[in-house]
């Protein structure tokens, strides 16, 4: 296989991949992927600020913006401060919001435990891909 092969398949599959979580949302009447990512990051449990969630999911700060000032109008998220930041806020799922995210959520986690259990080395599987989307940033740079 060339170069060109590689990255044709490549993009393929990223597009499948990206389109099935799209159609997920799609089936959940989610306005927008990016809704679904969002919820997806503030389930895990973990403390997030709007700019690392942007930084993570690549989602426009714009985007992101609309998105989590929608939830924050449906008390499905609070706002706050972070100690030492101006102009960064944490955002977080309330009691309604984990509700409402672990509504939309349980049925993809359970999908994507089944599609998990039947991968061979999924650390390994990972680790590669982490690899290829490092060396894949430099696309977006200078060119040279």
């Amino acid at each position: 296989m060339d170069e060109r092969t590689f990255f044709y398949e490549l993009g393929k599959l990223l597009y499948i991949i990206d389109g099935a979580y799209g159609a997920y949302g799609r089936n959940c009447n989610l306005v927008s992927p990016n809704l679904l990512w969002i919820l997806y990051a503030l389930n895990d449990g973990k403390r997030h600020s709007q700019k690392q969630i942007c930084a993570d999911w690549d989602i426009p700060r714009s985007t992101a913006n609309t998105i989590i000032k929608d939830l924050e109008s449906k008390n499905y998220i609070v706002l706050s401060r972070i100690k030492g930041e101006r102009r960064e806020l944490l955002v977080s799922l309330t009691q309604s919001g984990k509700e409402y995210a672990d509504g939309i959520l349980s049925d993809l986690y359970r999908r994507e435990k089944e599609i998990y259990s039947e991968i061979e080395d999924p650390e390994e599987s990972l680790s590669a891909l982490r690899k290829l989307a490092e060396k894949m940033q430099k696309i977006g740079g200078n060119i040279s």
